[in-house]
């Protein structure tokens, strides 16, 4: 059994220098154009090269992403882009479109071929179609839940890939057209506005019953189930985030990247602290999502960065504009807190235990 691939994203060179050293064995990013993830800084054909050798030097694969769908007169274009990747030496191109996929299997028949997720591939009978086209990969739907995942690997030579953390979306396998319809960005053209994001009303009968991020989804977590994954079969385990700060991308690679060295070599596994840094860097509260079952997909409180759970106001002294906190975690001068019920954020200047000004509070 071939050891399982972690897979990171990169909007940016320095996302793909953090995943790299925090344990990645490979990255998909995305170029200047025909992106899903438009907004990205991305990377010109320029760059794209200094990416591949660095990433070669450093025996870990590039993918590149050409997973939107595409207008009929933008076919040369996506053709010419598609050239270019072949003669850069590009391991493997992501593609969301039937009609590209067999044209570049025509064109470049040594090329390896992935699909992407946004084709909701979610069943084996789907994986035999793709099969014959000459994929080698297929990154299944975020729906499929660990015993389909398991049935699927089991029964087909083709590479598995799911994705193990990140933002989800509340749409079916993220095949979702409200941004276009309320804002012309269209999701499928890498411009998705998030509008399920927002907060919204929910009326019955003209009389509103419920106000909230009713559509918010949580983030995807499961680093608790590497074990699950490797022993279902799964060639690839992805982290979503090509949007996020290289901060972030590397916290959550190195988060990961334990936990799949300590299944094979037994080596210490990720800790609260590697766990704490993930969540800080960004998150909207975890779940397990569809794969492990999970009861909750949607957080109406917040769809914004959640952090860490600090602990709980126990007093305010108004002389000295003092607020008490009963500490369920380190607290550090210059972090960030939220007082939930109040504001949604601002800094910590001073800290004081016993009247003393210390730097960190445990």
């Amino acid at each position: 059994m071939n050891r399982i691939e972690l897979l990171a994203p990169a909007g940016d060179f320095e996302s793909l220098q953090g995943a790299i050293a925090n344990g990645a064995n490979a990255i998909y990013l995305g170029t200047t154009a025909f992106s899903a993830r438009a907004f990205a800084k991305n990377f010109n054909l320029e760059e794209l090269d200094q990416a591949i050798q660095y990433a070669h030097l450093r025996n870990v694969r590039i993918f590149v992403t050409v997973n939107t769908l595409y207008q009929d007169d933008e076919m040369k274009d996506v053709l010419s882009l598609i050239d270019s990747l072949y003669e850069l030496q590009i391991d493997a191109l992501l593609i969301q479109d039937i009609g590209l996929l067999k044209l570049v299997h025509e064109r470049y028949p040594d090329m390896e071929l992935h699909t992407s997720t946004q084709m909701s591939v979610m069943s084996l009978e789907a994986l035999r179609y793709f099969e014959d086209l000459g994929v080698k990969r297929v990154v299944l739907a975020r729906e499929n839940t660990i015993d389909e995942i398991k049935y699927i690997c089991s029964h087909t030579d083709l590479e598995i890939e799911v994705f193990a953390h990140g933002a989800l979306c509340v749409a079916y396998s993220g095949q979702c057209l409200m941004s276009s319809m309320i804002g012309r960005r269209s999701g499928n053209r890498g411009a998705c506005a998030q509008p399920c994001r927002l907060p919204y009303s929910l009326e019955e009968d003209g009389k509103v019953i419920d106000t909230s991020y009713l559509m918010s989804t949580m983030d995807l977590c499961t680093s608790d189930h590497i074990n699950e994954y490797i022993e279902a079969g799964v060639a690839s385990l992805k982290i979503e985030g090509r949007m996020k700060r290289p901060e972030y991308v590397a916290a959550v690679t190195q988060v990961y990247s334990k936990a799949i060295k300590h299944y094979y070599e037994n080596t210490p596994n990720y800790t609260k602290e590697n766990f704490n840094d993930m969540k800080q860097m960004f998150n909207r509260h975890y779940t397990f999502g569809y794969p492990f079952h999970a009861d909750k997909i949607v957080d109406e409180t917040f769809s914004g960065n959640q952090g860490v759970f600090l602990g709980y106001v126990k007093g305010y002294d108004y002389r000295s504009k003092r607020v008490s906190i009963a500490l369920k975690n380190d607290l550090t001068q210059g972090d960030s807190i939220v007082f939930t019920e109040i504001d949604k954020g601002r800094p910590v200047n001073k800290i004081y235990y016993k009247n003393k000004l210390i730097n960190k509070a445990e």
